[in-house]
């Protein structure tokens, strides 16, 4: 499945994210940065989860929920299209 940041949504490699639509304005940690650039360039969560397991040193679980529950918060702030 693949989960896509909205294309209004306006994010740097340094991990700013903001919302045009709304004037929202976030800062991300660089692992969430990552996962932001790998949703632009059109990645699945499975290849995302991938991707996170091979740059990081952590427990697959752990990275799992914690790309689930960043997903439900980029979600709730109505950055991902449908």
């Amino acid at each position: 499945m693949s989960i896509m940041i909205k294309k209004n949504i306006a994010t740097n490699e340094l991990g700013f994210v903001f919302n045009p639509a709304t004037g929202d304005s976030f800062s991300t940690n660089p692992t969430a940065a990552t996962i932001i650039r790998l949703m632009k360039e059109g990645k699945s969560l499975s290849d995302i989860k991938r991707s996170l397991l091979e740059i990081y040193e952590a427990d697959k679980t752990a990275i799992e929920k914690d790309l689930d529950e960043f997903v439900n918060t980029l979600k709730e702030n109505n950055l991902l299209t449908a």
